[in-house]
């Protein structure tokens, strides 16, 4: 039994659960190839901005820079969260340590929610997929040992079917499930090392402003 005899000979239940596990797979795999480009793309973007940054004379040389080369909008935010203002408000309260500290916690965590888009859907597809399949693969036992007891005699044809449709959406649970979490695993790992960067560049440069601040 293929995925066409599958749609064509199952009942609704069955279908219900191949056109899900279907579903999970375009959207994983969606979600997969576009990642991955997106995140070569800023990690080459980062690695640019920084350096180039680093670079310039001063930080107004240093912001078209960043404009530049940070085409996803990661690091230049960080800069420009450096100059916001809010004057008579607590956001304005506390030492200029504390100011600079919070403003660029901000714009961080901003940066890194636009980094683990995706990676929910990944975890979600990989952790129910397999359960999925297996509603199916009951689903189907089900069927079989119903085509058995109503049978007046026992033949293979009766039951190749039923048994045929949960071997195969065990196997369709496990296809769907098996790239999403290794790409969860792999892309996670990149994220993480993009993360560590912008934090890093955070961090350096809350200390480069504490010190032009403090001269």
């Amino acid at each position: 039994m293929n995925f066409s005899q599958l749609f064509t000979q199952g009942d609704a239940v069955s279908q219900g659960v191949a056109l899900l596990l279907l579903l999970m797979s375009v959207a994983s795999w969606v979600v997969i190839v576009w990642k991955t480009w997106f995140l070569r793309r800023v990690r080459s973007d980062v690695a640019r901005s920084t350096a180039a940054f680093w670079q310039a004379a001063n930080l107004d040389a240093a912001r078209p820079q960043l404009k530049a080369f940070d085409r996803e909008a990661l690091v230049l935010p960080l800069l420009e969260a450096t100059h916001a203002t809010a004057q008579g408000t607590l956001a304005a309260a506390g030492s200029p340590s504390q100011q600079l500290t919070r403003v660029l916690r901000d714009a961080l965590h901003a940066g890194l929610r636009k980094l683990q888009f995706g990676q929910v859907l990944l975890a979600t597809v990989g952790s129910t997929a397999p359960f999925v399949g297996l509603l199916g693969t009951v689903w189907g036992i089900y069927h079989a040992l119903t085509g058995m007891t109503s049978a007046g005699q026992i033949t293979i044809d009766k039951i190749s079917g039923p048994v045929g449709e949960a071997l195969l959406m065990t196997a369709a649970g496990l296809v769907v499930a098996i790239p999403a979490v290794l790409a969860y695993n792999v892309l996670g790992r990149l994220v993480g090392q993009i993360e560590a960067d912008l934090e890093g560049f955070a961090f350096d440069l809350r200390e480069l402003l504490l010190t032009q601040k403090s001269e």
